[in-house]
């Protein structure tokens, strides 16, 4: 790609440094130095501590120094100047670093957008930032990839959510010398696990979306991702606004907003963006949107640089995330560009479905052995046995979950009583059905009804098949009738999107072991499609769907043949051939019980 085109691609991040020169130029910013449970009766015999493997409870920055993160961040500009951080490209070339923008548009409250968030961090080259991002559930935050890529959060980053200022130093330290700093009401977290696309281009900001995962909850109100059927945000004039603490401004010295700020960005047709940037814009995972700038600060509204990873609402839903437009985010006739949520809706709820046990980017396998059960991590290539998680031998239906929503994965398995038990990650063991001994299946395959809160599914002795709508707490709502017929299946499983169309689908194994798709609808009346025969899989004696494997975005299936191996058949996203090419993933599986 040409130097001029790829100076032109910049990605709307703000540098910290700009944010302090706004709150500096405020007054804001003081002359202190720094501004310079036990299990029922007839559960499994268990070791609670044993159920919460080390990376379930990850150590966590304390709030100290989480704050100093963040006035590092606000900082940075007393050594940088007036000077916008400089991050190389791929050949080698500096080029601005994330950025933010709203140019024009107005101020507004986070009360009218609550699942705004600030995000903080550090680059490998000591260079300090800010995005924004959007809360779509009590523990993720969705952003952009050119926010995410290269960066450790866990080390260098925090994230506020619930305030609609950025945040000013008081002028004292706490008792171990840390600033503190007023955060205009936020709530502050550390990010335990973040996720980009792995096709994600440094280069041309193709596939440009990112997910974090906070080390607890907010109480910020999430902001619905867009579903597979709201194709019509995208339509050419269709309302949307983009939301930013960004630069005020077009000219390099332009400071970022100290108060949230809004923007109109109607979407534009790919025909209005491919004239104003053409090889440079990717149809299908790009889109543009607001009135085309006039050349002028005055008489112009657009993101700009520091609203990098801040959403586009369209609808009341996530349609849109800042990515890049021209240099000068002012230039006559070059739109903002946004990543297109619908492309990668189905990523982004398969990670913000899928809490694993070590909170890395892989889904895990727990199995038993003999009466003890372990935790095997995947490494996305194969499996290592990890922690020991305690005495199961009562189980006779077992598998993982996160029921409440709180990114710690939750153990839900039915006992010699028939009981059903559910082990909070890190939590206590509640027990959530009495007796469901007249259940030949039970599988948590996540959100049929199109809630966004996991579901139960459950086949009968007699065949047929149940959705029991969760609540997000361990409760579910009256059974609801999928169908009859269901005895025909040896083993139904799921966990997770197999069709990449953003919603929870079933696998049904039957005779001469053909399998059959049933493609999740997002409702719970008729929570499925017509059955897809998928594949033959008569030489497995165990499926086992526990979510994203590989780490890709997709969920995969794992089984064991009869020679006792495990094969990873890696997810590809279609509803008529679900999976590729199968690896082994591991070999002697006979001594163990895998569940499903």
């Amino acid at each position: 790609m040409p130097h001029s085109t790829r100076t032109r691609r910049i990605r709307h991040e703000i540098p910290a440094a700009l944010t302090v020169l706004a709150l500096a130029g405020t007054g804001l910013l003081s002359g202190s130095a720094h501004a310079a449970g036990t299990a029922p009766a007839q559960a499994p015999v268990q070791n609670s501590a044993a159920v919460t493997p080390a990376g379930q409870q990850p150590e966590v920055p304390s709030q100290g120094e989480l704050r100093e993160r963040v006035a590092e961040a606000l900082t940075a500009i007393r050594a940088k100047g007036d000077k916008l951080p400089v991050r190389p490209s791929p050949g080698g070339e500096g080029s601005t670093g994330p950025s933010a923008r709203i140019i024009g548009g107005k101020t507004t409250t986070i009360s009218s957008a609550p699942w705004m968030a600030q995000l903080y961090f550090k680059d490998a080259f000591g260079d300090l930032f800010s995005c924004g991002g959007a809360v779509v559930a009590p523990t993720k935050i969705v952003t952009a990839a050119h926010c995410v890529s290269g960066i450790d959060f866990r080390k260098t980053g925090a994230v506020i959510t619930g305030a609609t200022q950025t945040p000013v130093f008081t002028g004292r330290d706490d008792a171990d010398g840390r600033p503190l700093l007023n955060l205009r009401g936020g709530e502050l977290r550390a990010v335990v696990r973040q996720w980009h696309h792995p096709k994600y281009d440094d280069w041309t900001l193709n596939n440009d979306i990112a997910v974090l995962t906070l080390a607890s909850g907010v109480q910020a109100k999430p902001l619905p991702v867009l579903k597979p059927t709201d194709t019509g945000l995208y339509k050419a004039a269709t309302d949307g606004k983009v939301y930013g603490w960004g630069r005020t401004g077009s000219g390099p010295t332009a400071g970022g907003s100290e108060v949230l700020k809004v923007a109109d960005a109607d979407a534009q047709s790919d025909a209005n963006c491919k004239r104003a940037y053409g090889s440079e814009f990717f149809a299908g995972t790009m889109y543009c949107a607001g009135a085309a700038p006039t050349g002028k600060d005055s008489t112009t509204e657009t993101s700009c640089h520091g609203d990098s990873g801040g959403p586009l609402v369209a609808g009341g839903k996530l349609a849109g995330v800042v990515s890049w437009g021209d240099p000068d985010c002012a230039a006559k006739g070059k739109y903002g560009v946004y990543t297109k949520v619908s492309a990668f809706q189905s990523a982004i709820r398969a990670q913000i479905h899928d809490a694993n046990w070590n909170r890395d980017r892989y889904a895990d396998l727990v199995a038993r052995r003999g009466d003890t059960l372990f935790h095997w991590s995947s490494t996305g290539k194969t499996l290592v046995r990890k922690e020991e998680l305690g005495n199961f031998s009562g189980a006779n239906i077992l598998f993982q979950t996160d029921l409440d929503r709180d990114d710690r994965q939750d153990l839900v398995w039915r006992d010699a009583a028939g009981g059903v038990q559910w082990k909070r990650g890190g939590g206590a063991t509640t027990t959530i059905v009495k007796d469901w001994r007249d259940q030949r299946q039970i599988l948590a395959p996540g959100d049929l009804s199109g809630d966004e809160i996991p579901d139960l599914m459950t086949v009968t002795s007699k065949g047929s098949a149940y959705l029991h709508a969760g609540t997000g707490k361990g409760t579910f709502g009256a059974p609801v009738l999928i169908g009859p017929g269901w005895q025909q299946f040896d083993m139904v499983r799921g966990h997770g999107d197999f069709s990449n169309d953003g919603r929870a689908d079933v696998l049904a194994r039957g005779a001469g072991g053909k399998t059959y798709l049933y493609q999740g609808t997002g409702d719970a009346k008729k929570p499925f499609l017509a059955r897809v025969e998928v594949a033959a899989f008569s030489s497995l004696n165990a499926l086992i769907t526990t979510g994203d494997m590989n780490g890709d975005g997709r969920a995969d299936l794992l089984a064991r043949d009869t020679a006792n191996r495990l094969w990873l058949y890696p997810g590809t996203g279609s509803a008529t051939k679900p999976f590729g090419t199968r690896t082994q993933f591991g070999s002697g599986w006979q001594n163990y019980n895998l569940f499903g």
